[in-house]
């Protein structure tokens, strides 16, 4: 079976390298791994040396059991839609703007392609493990929600509403009811939005069966993966990070939590070894910020009673195996994936 690795936290804590560094750690061990990232900055590519990414796994050149792959919102959502609608409804939705406006503009359709990529890969049989860099919406709370709110967006009250009970009596219900409705009030606001949407709605609520039963099985995969909560110790990423261990629905595990980017703790004292007056003011800032984000670690700790591991500030940004591997090798040694047989 193949293991998963869910990396979550806000936008700019440095998941998507942390990410990066686990897959490596993993196919350093041998096992084949997946790196499925949704970052819009593209940053995984440089971050495991690749020249391109897109939604299909691209080899690493340097490292044989590692691949890496960047979600398409757009062309997930495509594949959703082939997947669980008739052909003929799903050449109409793919074609609607609202249709585009779900994939790529709402976070909530942004999650879902992301889940529903990650559960065909982990299905497909070609992996040991596949790390999801997850969507930064929420800080990661979307990612895990994202199943039930587009169960609940496709099956919703609303839509039942405008389409009817099940097939095929809606369409019946459709046509004469719903439609005639939006066609009056397109008329009195001088356009043909509403049926446009309604139209829309309609070929949407098509999906809902596949959908249901697929989010099912999304949950279970999600149920059993690894998770990795990266944060730093900046004030708006740390609101982020108490959110997702509070609010996360019906999930009862425990979190790796990662603060990315510690100074390290030698630091405080270091102003005691030196003399010259501009270096030891210098100093005494780093050395201030140094224990700052130490009493910030303790405190979170404290609060949460959770475990955190430190991953240290780096001067440059890493885009190497090595150093990958080094920031990484902490969170992997303490999720504990069984070795591949």
């Amino acid at each position: 079976m193949t293991d998963i690795v869910l990396v979550a936290g806000a936008g700019g804590v440095g998941k998507t390298t942390l990410a990066a560094g686990i897959g490596v750690a993993a196919a350093l061990e041998g096992r084949r791994t997946l790196v499925l990232t949704v970052d819009p900055a593209r940053r995984l590519a440089t971050a495991l040396g690749l020249k391109k990414l897109s939604n299909i796994a691209d080899p690493n050149p340097d490292l044989e059991t590692l691949w890496a792959a960047m979600l398409d919102a757009g062309a997930s959502w495509e594949a959703i839609a082939r997947r669980h609608a008739p052909p003929e409804v799903a050449e109409r939705l793919v074609a609607s703007p609202f249709f585009d406006a779900i994939a790529r503009q709402f976070p909530a359709g942004a999650a879902y392609a992301a889940a529903e990529e990650m559960s065909e890969q982990v299905e497909n049989g070609a992996w040991d493990l596949v790390v999801v860099d997850t969507p930064p919406s929420s800080g990661g709370i979307d990612f895990l929600t994202a199943p039930a709110q587009m169960r609940a967006l496709v099956g919703g009250r609303v839509l039942r509403m405008l389409t009817g009970g099940r097939l095929p009596g809606r369409k019946t219900f459709f046509d004469r009811a719903t439609k005639p409705a939006l066609r009056l009030m397109d008329g009195v606001l001088g356009g043909g939005l509403l049926q446009d949407v309604g139209d829309f709605l309609f070929d949407l609520r098509h999906t809902y069966d596949g959908i249901a039963l697929r989010s099912k099985s999304i949950a279970a995969h999600m149920e059993r993966a690894h998770m990795v909560l990266v944060t730093t110790n900046d004030p708006l990423p740390l609101i982020e990070a108490d959110r997702f261990v509070v609010e996360r629905p019906g999930d009862t595990r425990t979190p790796i939590i990662v603060f990315n980017r510690t100074l390290p703790e030698a630091w405080i004292g270091a102003t005691t070894t030196v003399s010259n007056p501009r270096l030891v003011e210098n100093l005494s800032r780093w050395a201030a910020e140094a224990a700052y984000q130490r009493d910030v670690r303790a405190s979170w700790e404290e609060r949460h009673n959770l475990p955190v591991v430190d991953v240290p500030w780096q001067a440059d940004t890493p885009n190497d195996i090595g150093v990958l591997k080094t920031l990484a090798d902490p969170i992997w040694v303490r999720l504990a994936i069984a070795p591949v047989p």
